[in-house]
């Protein structure tokens, strides 16, 4: 993964409690570990991903979760596994009170990875 603004992104990221923090210092190495051609970006004010030039996820920290955007449907047994966590069409969260799926995260990530053609 090329990081074109690291220190735009580790601000971000520290930029909130500490718990929060590591939470989201975890989804970008399991988000960087399936996407290492990546590069990452701020953009609306949070964590982006983009994949061949587009962008491919966000992810972000707010008060009562943590954000990923945007995902599309996914094949069987992925999708059912993501579905506790859908809020609305193409987001998921995953609330501070809860474990995060760390796992599940990176399989989504490689399924994004894989359907974008020439990446």
């Amino acid at each position: 993964m090329t990081d074109t603004p690291p220190a735009e992104i580790t601000a971000y990221i520290d930029s909130f409690p500490v718990e929060v923090a590591e939470r989201l210092r975890r989804i970008r190495g399991v988000i960087r570990a399936e996407a290492p051609e990546s590069q990452e970006k701020m953009r609306y004010g949070i964590a982006a991903v983009m994949l061949g030039g587009r962008y491919a996820l966000h992810y972000a920290g707010w008060k009562n979760h943590i954000g990923l955007y945007p995902v599309p449907r996914l094949p069987e047994p992925l999708e059912s596994e993501v579905g506790p966590y859908r809020s609305g069409k193409d987001s998921v969260v995953f609330p501070h009170k809860s474990p995060v799926p760390y796992e599940v995260i990176g399989r989504v990530t490689a399924h994004i990875v894989q359907a974008r053609p020439g990446v």
